[in-house]
């Protein structure tokens, strides 16, 4: 039997246990809390009872246990276990905005402050983030959209398939921290100066016929998904099924939204011998 393992975890007050709810839904089998010295054991389990998705949850809160996680994940390789490691991750604010609202300490506080118990769960995930498969920022998604962030990513019968998120940005908010794939659309003319324009944003056609009709643009998109074409084949042997390609301009209003549009359009659609669900998004429109 193909089985497909997921390890769960990331920073407290990421939205651990709203990933997991979401993948009970998926018809996966999940495991919360569980010492990481039990996972080949779980895994051997979960092949006898013909368990096809098993999704465990491990994290700070099994204090000692969780120290010996990187050893446990290092045995697997070692034992040739199909895996794949998904983190959840949020901005310090905006972690620190859910522990206030849920008037719940950090588990690794102590006797200090919220900061200092995020800064010392960070420091102890670093590695673990460098090694993980899928990374999910959620600091600017309510619980219904990290619902549906987690069945884009992990719906079952997706073996021979990849779904990418052209997700549009303004670099003067920062860069997407769950970005696999970075273009920057700064080099194009704003439509920001055309004044019939500059209200709309690049989900109204006419933005992005102006901006895509720009000398060299289209060819430059083109070219763009030809590259990301070539990659995709590679991304899929590795076991990686979900890629974020995010594009920027400056403010993520006008030239980042209609090039992704028009990227995630191109990638859309059959290839041979795998599909590819390309969809864009966009963090910063309707924020100026």
């Amino acid at each position: 039997m193909n089985q497909e393992v997921l390890i769960l975890t990331g920073m407290s007050g990421a939205g651990r246990s709203t990933v997991a709810h979401a993948l009970e839904d998926l018809g996966w089998y999940v495991v919360d809390n569980l010492p990481p010295t039990l996972l080949s054991d779980l895994i051997k389990q979960g092949v006898q009872s013909e368990i096809k998705s098993l999704a465990v949850v491990v994290d700070v809160r099994g204090g000692k246990f969780f120290d010996e996680l990187a050893s446990s994940l290092s045995e697997l390789k070692k034992s040739g276990a199909n895996f794949r490691v998904a983190f959840l991750d949020a901005s310090d604010q905006a972690l620190v905005q859910r522990f206030e609202s849920t008037r719940r300490p950090h588990p690794l506080q102590g006797k200090g402050r919220i900061v200092d118990g995020i800064a010392a769960e960070r420091e102890k995930l670093q590695e673990l983030l460098a090694q993980a498969d899928v990374v999910i920022d959620t600091s600017n998604l309510n619980v219904h959209q990290l619902e549906k962030r987690t069945t884009e990513i992990f719906a079952q019968g997706l073996t021979q398939s990849v779904r990418v998120n052209v997700l549009s940005f303004g670099y003067k908010y920062g860069i997407p921290v769950d970005a696999d794939l970075v273009l920057d659309c700064r080099f194009i003319p704003n439509p920001h100066w055309i004044p019939e324009l500059r209200p709309l944003t690049g989900l109204d056609d006419r933005v992005k016929v102006n901006v895509l009709s720009n000398s060299g643009v289209s060819q430059f998109v083109q070219s763009y998904v030809s590259v990301v074409n070539q990659m995709l084949p590679g991304y899929l042997r590795e076991g990686k099924k979900y890629l974020t390609v995010a594009i920027g301009c400056t403010g993520g209003r006008h030239r980042s939204v209609s090039v992704a549009r028009e990227i995630a359009a191109q990638l859309d659609g059959e290839r041979d011998g795998f599909s590819v669900s390309a969809h864009a998004s966009h963090r910063d429109v309707g924020r100026e």
